[in-house]
């Protein structure tokens, strides 16, 4: 007997048996890349931290990640110590650089959970430098970034990125004419108090020489994605301040 193909009911059934087999294919097709898509994470957050820390293959006006044929090389040499910071307990862990900052934030909404926070310890004959991963909220989706510092709290190096900042406006905050500008700024006032560091209009400081000011320059026409920044520097490493003190008390 022929299949009336003029039918509803041919219809959907047909529609679900296609969506069954494709989503069948795509669901092996993850599992089969699974192994590919976390060694390209690992690799792309060890470049973002090793970036943070200076440690990069820029030129003159681009942002340049080390190669990823040497990355991890370059990160076992120059990332010394990886810690995880919960609550009031610092434990060092190799594989902090594999938790998920945003799952993390995430359950963290949750006043009973305590969240991870992974911190990366670099020590060199120049002094010892904390990586610390951000994340935050931008004009139109997620921010994120890796901020290098010393145990006073003054920024070595950021790196930035963003999920789908407008080109040519907030998307430059992976730029590095704005994130140059971060390199030895203070998160703290002159008072010793932790206040972060401030995406700013009207900075009059077009050079940035004041690093004392808690202010770098704002991105013309990006006042959202910087206000983001912002906030994300702030709320973010604020989390780390108790673990800063006890480096202070030592």
């Amino acid at each position: 007997m022929a299949i009336n193909k003029d039918k509803n009911s041919y219809t959907i059934i047909f529609a679900i048996i296609m969506v069954v087999v494709v989503g069948s294919l795509l669901a092996f097709a993850a599992e089969g890349l699974k192994s590919n898509i976390n060694e390209n994470k690992r690799i792309e957050k060890q470049q973002n931290i090793l970036y943070a820390l200076g440690i990069n293959e820029n030129d003159e006006s681009s942002a340049v990640f080390v190669s990823k044929d040497v990355v991890a090389e370059s990160f076992a040499k120059n990332v010394t110590k990886q810690v995880v910071i919960q609550g009031a307990n610092a434990t060092e862990d190799p594989e902090a650089y594999l938790i998920d900052v945003k799952k993390e934030k995430s359950l963290a909404k949750d006043d009973s959970y305590q969240r991870r926070l992974p911190l990366f310890i670099s020590e060199t004959s120049t002094g010892t430098y904390y990586v610390a991963p951000i994340r935050g909220k931008g004009l139109w989706d997620a921010i994120w970034g890796y901020v290098a510092l010393d145990k006073d709290m003054v920024i070595k190096g950021v790196y930035f990125d963003h999920k789908g900042e407008t080109p040519g406006l907030g998307a430059n905050i992976k730029q590095r004419f704005f994130m140059d500008d971060f390199s030895g700024e203070h998160l703290n006032d002159e008072a010793g108090n932790f206040t972060g560091v401030a995406v700013a209009k009207g900075n009059n400081d077009p050079k940035n020489e004041r690093k004392t000011d808690n202010r770098v320059d704002a991105i013309a026409g990006s006042t959202i994605t910087g206000n983001g920044v912002t906030a994300m520097i702030k709320d973010e490493l604020k989390l780390y301040i108790p673990y800063f003190k006890t480096l202070k008390n030592n």
